[in-house]
């Protein structure tokens, strides 16, 4: 009996702890990415603006945190798409607002940095599959690290920088857009 009240006693302890969660306010997960955010470029037309993101209840230990933006189902022979990869942002940071993935990162918190994305450059590349493709699935995964610089040497492949992310991620949060034409 005594382990039924313990065992129901972890359970309720456990159950309410809350989750790393990463939401925004421009789309709902799963939802649709407006044009604003798609990529003006590639036959695309759109404002090529990174949406609002914020995050809440990060592991216990995070000392920064590194957002991956990836596209699955790019035809790229398997690799994916990178659209936006920022590292070292501060613990402190609980969101990114609008727009903050604009070209030259001036629009990122103090100390954070954006790496080439596979569009060429250091900001978001906004969706743009081909077109007659279903909709194409965009992940977006803030990783929560223990460190509060990742130490990713310079002119890193987003593949080496994944590796390099997921080697020290205490914890994840990720949502998901779509996006077809």
């Amino acid at each position: 009996m005594k382990s039924l009240i313990l065992a129901a006693c972890l359970g309720l302890a456990a159950g309410s702890a809350q989750a790393f969660e990463l939401t925004s306010a421009d789309f709902e997960d799963g939802g649709t990415l407006a044009d604003e955010f798609v990529f003006d470029g590639f036959g695309c037309t759109g404002s090529n603006m990174s949406p609002a993101l914020s995050w809440s209840d990060a592991p216990e230990g995070t000392k920064s945190f590194a957002l991956m933006v990836h596209d699955p189902d790019a035809p790229t022979g398997g690799a994916g798409f990178w659209h936006w990869i920022v590292l070292d942002i501060p613990a402190d940071t609980t969101e990114l607002p609008k727009g903050a993935g604009a070209k030259g990162g001036d629009n990122l918190p103090e100390g954070a940095h954006a790496i080439a994305n596979d569009y060429g450059f250091a900001g978001w590349g906004g969706p743009c599959p081909p077109k007659g493709d279903e909709a194409h699935r965009y992940n977006i995964t803030l990783y929560a690290l223990p460190t509060e610089k990742l130490e990713v040497p310079d002119g890193a492949s987003t593949a080496v920088t994944g590796f390099m992310i997921n080697g020290n991620t205490i914890g994840k949060a990720t949502l998901q857009g779509k996006y077809g034409r």
